[in-house]
């Protein structure tokens, strides 16, 4: 019987190619924090981050390969590994931080607790991948890891000569000129307008937003519809239903004034006090549900996780890309994180037995989470990680056992948060690590290299994350209402869910009515999905994209519907045409986000408008000067052109 063919990676195991050089991970670091600010600010607007892999191994090949002409695709590897750790951190944070806020808990965002719980549950989540790297990433053929895939063409097509950089920087530019425009007043940042029907109001608008419609086109036109209907039915049929019937008299005294800024203001102030209540009736079924499903794979993953304790090897007689991280190391740091994990619950709660029964708890549902975000990852993609599900599940949890030892009020909405963090980012970073694990199998890089530089870029984005919370709530306003102040505020969907039903369960308020509708209806579009599903249609009806749109303002969801519907007419016409899409998108949304952050910044420490002006005046004018000298300078094959054509003269004179 012949033996199965051996895989081979890109870069053979027994080839030495530098991997972790000073350059690599000076680049990351970079990067990490770059697209950690990008990722914290399309979180907080559209309750959605974007994987930052390929971006940023699109950007390290440029600099990398185009600017400095050195650079391996290790190294580029290396990069895009300690980048995306970004997005995840970033995504972990800004589900759960932002809701202390919201709650009232905080009154502004807090350096420490926030860096303590990015750092905590990620290196926690990266540690927990170790022993599951080989189950899981190699010996599983199930599981594909799409984006972990994707991400190993464009680093091997790279080494071979072709980049989309061009469409990634160009795409970028586009999206600071349009920010600039927005901010400055030159355009418009939403559109929006309201009409009545006796006492039913109809609201509607769109912003027009690059980054939303650059997030529509990644996420494909499934998604995206399903969270325009999200809002269709808060917008179209429960908010007018429910004006139609209301007797509050703070409405009915808006409805009173003739103007449309009024009639939207009474539509909005219907939205925040019950409506978007059926949103997170709708997730918490959905997140259940979402587990339920996955059930069988989650027994799987469990079952390989003990499989590949039986039968772990030794690191001295492995190959290089066989190596990863010595359990000598792995066990200490491990046992920092609990110790520390446990005097931060002990510092939140105030109570040293509580403390210690959470994190004990915390621990074993952070193992389990994170052998079920990398499971289902493998499965379906980043994308479709049902993070919404774990944290509610958890979160749900931990405000139980908080209860039961007498934790209540407002210590127990900030422990029950704080515990809930920490095992979002543990879930976050394993399921991040699993796709450029799969990317170094691939490519033939070193895994203990690898989870090192993820360890330096969880630490390096849970420093960039609380700075940018604190200047985003200052100068935009996350998760308040619209006013003279904030006219356009980041609504962070997922941190206002888990803040109004955190407050509910603690408080003993639970709006009962909504979330009940919001449950029903999750029902109905599981067992509607569930028919699909049989019927083996490609469009499904999944609950949380739906619930996210209960949850949005309506004209969030509109450039997200756009963008879905271009990337489904135009995006699977053409061959190639999906990368570039890809890079365009994801250069449109770094390149808004940034500039968001930065105008957030100079706001934030106080420069007038005239000075503004005129220093993103200078940065537009150097840009272009950058670009002209870059673009001008001449090619080897250019000046091969030029002898030719001076030679041809010279014959002819």
């Amino acid at each position: 019987m012949a033996d199965k063919p051996q895989f081979k990676p890109f870069i053979r195991p027994d080839e030495s190619v530098a991997e972790f050089t000073l350059k690599a991970v000076v680049l990351g670091v970079i990067l990490s924090a770059v697209l950690t600010a990008a990722n914290v600010y399309l979180g907080l607007m559209a309750g959605m981050t974007v994987c930052a892999s390929i971006p940023a191994a699109v950007i390290s090949m440029g600099i990398l390969r185009g600017i400095l002409k050195r650079g391996t695709i290790l190294e580029n590897n290396m990069v895009q590994t300690m980048s995306s750790a970004g997005e995840s951190i970033a995504a972990g944070i800004i589900f759960t931080i932002p809701a202390l806020v919201i709650a009232g808990i905080w009154s502004e965002y807090k350096f420490w607790p926030t860096f303590l719980v990015g750092v905590l549950g990620g290196v926690l989540g990266i540690l927990f991948m170790i022993p599951l790297r080989r189950a899981l990433i190699v010996e599983e053929k199930e599981l594909t890891y799409p984006e972990g895939v994707a991400c190993a063409e464009i680093l091997e097509t790279g080494q071979k000569g072709g980049t989309g950089v061009k469409y990634l920087f160009g795409a970028i530019g586009f999206g600071v000129v349009y920010a600039l425009l927005r901010d400055f007043g030159v355009l418009a940042g939403k559109l929006a307008t309201a009409f009545r029907i006796k006492k039913a109001v109809f609201s509607f608008g769109s912003y027009t937003s690059t980054a939303l419609l650059a997030v529509g086109y990644i996420i494909g036109p499934n998604i995206a519809i399903l969270v325009f209907v999200g809002g269709l039915i808060t917008w179209f049929v429960a908010v007018p239903i429910y004006m139609a019937v209301t007797n509050d008299i703070a409405v009915v005294k808006m409805l009173a004034a003739p103007t449309s800024e009024s009639i939207m203001k009474a539509a909005d102030t219907i939205w925040r006090q019950y409506i978007r209540y059926m949103g997170v009736g709708a997730m918490v079924i959905g997140g259940f549900w979402s587990i339920w499903r996955m059930r069988r794979s989650i027994l799987a993953g469990l079952a390989e996780v003990a499989r590949s304790f039986r039968g772990k090897k030794g690191t001295g007689d492995l190959k290089r890309t066989e190596k990863d991280m010595p359990m000598s190391l792995v066990m200490p740091l491990l046992g920092i994180v609990a110790v520390t994990i446990f005097f931060l619950y002990w510092h939140f709660t105030g109570a040293i037995f509580t403390a210690l029964i959470c994190a004990a708890a915390m621990i074993v549902a952070g193992f389990f989470f994170v052998a079920v975000s990398s499971y289902i990852t493998g499965l379906v993609g980043s994308s479709n990680n049902p993070v919404s599900g774990m944290i509610l599940f958890t979160l749900l949890f931990a405000s139980g056992l908080l209860l039961l030892f007498g934790v209540t009020g407002q210590a127990g909405i900030l422990a029950a948060l704080i515990v809930a963090g920490v095992v979002c980012c543990a879930a976050c970073a394993a399921g991040d690590m699993s796709q450029d694990l799969k990317t170094g199998h691939l490519v033939g890089a070193t895994p203990a290299k690898m989870q090192i530089g993820q360890i330096i870029g969880v630490v390096v984005a849970s420093a960039v994350t609380a700075p940018v919370l604190m200047l985003l709530h200052k100068s935009r306003g996350i998760g308040v209402e619209a006013s003279a102040a904030h006219p356009m505020p980041l609504e962070a969907p997922q941190a206002g869910i888990f803040s109004d039903l955190t407050k509910a369960v603690f408080k003993y308020d639970v709006p009962w009515m909504m979330l009940t509708m919001g449950a029903a209806f999750a029902v109905a579009l599981i067992i509607l999905d569930e028919i699909a599903r049989i019927r083996k249609s490609s469009f499904r009806l999944h609950v949380m994209p739906v619930a996210i749109g209960i949850y949005l303002p309506f004209a969030l969801t509109v450039p997200i519907l756009i963008g879905g519907i271009i990337r489904g007419v135009f995006g699977r016409k053409i061959s190639g045409a999906a990368n570039r899409g890809i890079l365009i998108a994801s250069g449109l949304i770094a390149g808004e986000a940034i500039t968001g952050i930065i105008v957030a910044a100079v706001t934030f420490i106080g420069i007038t408008t005239g000075a503004l002006k005129n220093f993103f005046g200078a940065v537009v004018f150097i840009m272009a000067a950058a670009l002209l000298a870059v673009f001008a300078k001449p090619k080897a094959d250019d000046t091969t052109a030029d002898n030719q054509d001076s030679q041809a003269d010279s014959e002819k004179e």
